[in-house]
């Protein structure tokens, strides 16, 4: 059962930065590719950015294309991403996932606030 426990949001402030972190349990982590996706207020689910496996390959949403980064600790089991220039449009539940697409692959979820 994948279970996944994102840390690290909160409030920031235009071009401030935030890094979220995710703990994964319940599957073999350094096997699978894992993902961020965000959902913001009133609009649907969208993805963010995803590693590979080995945390070789990351890939980005136009959106936040060099302001985010996203790495892995495969011995410790963690996911992460780094938010850089942060915009208020950035504001949104942000997930970690296995399959962003699938609820059962996802975690609860952290509160992302960009505001002054």
């Amino acid at each position: 059962q994948v279970h996944l426990v994102e840390s690290g949001g909160g409030l920031a402030q235009p071009g401030g930065s935030l890094r979220l972190s995710c703990v994964a349990s319940g599957f073999i982590f350094s096997n699978d590719a894992m993902n961020w996706a965000r959902q913001a207020p009133g609009k649907g689910l969208e993805w963010v950015s995803g590693i590979s496996a080995d945390g070789v390959d990351a890939f980005y949403s136009p959106s936040v294309k060099g302001r985010f980064t996203i790495s892995r600790d495969n011995t410790k089991n963690t996911l992460h991403l780094q938010m850089n220039s942060l915009k208020p449009e950035d504001t949104a539940l942000y997930f970690c996932a296995r399959n962003w697409a699938s609820d059962a692959e996802r975690g609860q979820g952290i509160q992302v606030t960009v505001s002054s």
